[in-house]
């Protein structure tokens, strides 16, 4: 039997599987590599297994959809975050808790900040994965809101309470999170976000130990007065407002 017939050995086969990235990550690599070159509307299934090497039941047996692929990592983020809120105990101070499972979030997109800033600048152009972005925060913020409702089942407003943090804990997350890859992932996301979600534990939780601003005074402080009996969206919309947004 002629060696080019023969099954590559163990050896061959690790070589072969070192110079090959998982075929998850192939995937991502070929639809980001067409989105970028063609647009997302112009870039099908067919185009991105074709470029990958692979068939449509492999695309599908990783993303169920062609947006998927452009998300492929909040499923894991918020498994880790809802393990994380499901270890809490009550040592836990429940605010400061949920400050710092948002930080999970924060930590996946720093692992490839170059990939999320792709990704921020094509969800900017195309409105339908805006809302499917819209739909993945909307789950982190449940999630948030589903702890903090067990911790504040004992208080008057518990429900309204938990919802109203959850909300915010979103809010000033994303505020800081969108400011960094404004900056290309240039910035120092980590003190961005910290010096967001201070604002939240200084409303409503225990006070963290200070962090200076960004680009400000260590001392500037915001307070955001609404009426009582207000409507969440609009509490929410005044935090978001006092931080600044898009």
């Amino acid at each position: 039997m002629s060696s080019s017939n023969a099954a590559p050995g163990r050896d061959e086969k690790s070589e072969a599987g070192a110079a090959r990235p998982p075929m998850r990550q192939a995937l991502i690599a070929a639809a980001f590599q067409l989105f970028l070159e063609r647009g997302y509307e112009q870039t099908t299934v067919d185009d991105i297994v074709a470029l990958a090497g692979v068939g449509r039941r492999s695309f599908f047996r990783y993303f169920p959809s062609k947006e998927d692929v452009v998300f492929p990592d909040h499923e894991r983020c918020l498994a880790d975050m809802t393990a994380f809120l499901a270890a809490s105990d009550e040592e836990h101070e429940p605010v400061r808790r949920v400050c710092d499972a948002a930080r999970l979030v924060l930590r996946m997109y720093a692992e490839n900040p170059t990939f999320s800033v792709q990704r921020y600048r094509l969800t900017k152009k195309v409105p339908g994965l805006r809302a499917y972005e819209l739909s993945v925060v909307w789950r982190y913020e449940r999630a948030l809101a589903d702890y903090l409702r067990g911790r504040f089942s004992g208080r008057r407003d518990g429900t309204l309470q938990a919802d109203v943090i959850a909300a915010a804990v979103v809010a000033a997350h994303n505020n800081a999170l969108r400011s960094w890859l404004r900056s290309d992932g240039q910035d120092d996301a980590s003190a961005a976000v910290d010096h967001a979600l201070g604002y939240v534990q200084s409303a409503f939780g225990v006070a963290p130990a200070e962090h200076p601003a960004p680009d400000g005074p260590a001392d500037d402080v915001v307070v955001v007065v609404s009426r009582r009996g207000a409507p969440l969206w609009r509490v929410v919309q005044e935090i978001e407002t006092t931080l600044g947004r898009d």
